[in-house]
């Protein structure tokens, strides 16, 4: 049901089928791997309810299971802006730094819907 909700919510949101793509990757270390999945649900969850949030999900990677994947769309680059600018956005981001066994990784991309199948 979650899933139909946030399809739906995709569909009002896109206008002419163009929005902002954001991916970004976070290694744990294993003794760190509870507390980054924690933290990255508890940003994930919040992350959906801010307006122009067309989806926000992190997935643990099959071939290494220490590093998680982020992929988020957004309205339009104002809405990923006013993302980056809530405090607790913030704050994830500084709370993951010192349990992360690598650097952070985040890409921006100006997408466009070429298909729905």
């Amino acid at each position: 049901m979650i899933e139909y909700t946030l399809a739906s919510r995709a569909d009002v949101w896109m206008g002419e089928n163009r929005m902002i793509v954001v991916t970004g990757s976070v290694i744990a270390r294993q003794e760190t791997l509870d507390e980054i999945l924690r933290l990255s649900l508890e940003h994930v969850h919040r992350s959906r309810s801010e307006p122009g949030c067309l989806s926000h999900a992190v997935h643990i990677d099959c071939e290494n299971p220490l590093r998680l994947v982020f992929v988020e769309r957004w309205a339009d680059r104002d809405a990923l802006l006013a993302h980056f600018a809530v405090s607790a956005s913030r704050e994830f981001v500084k709370a993951l730094q010192p349990l992360a066994a690598a650097t952070t990784t985040i890409e921006i991309y100006d997408a466009r819907q070429l298909e729905k199948l």
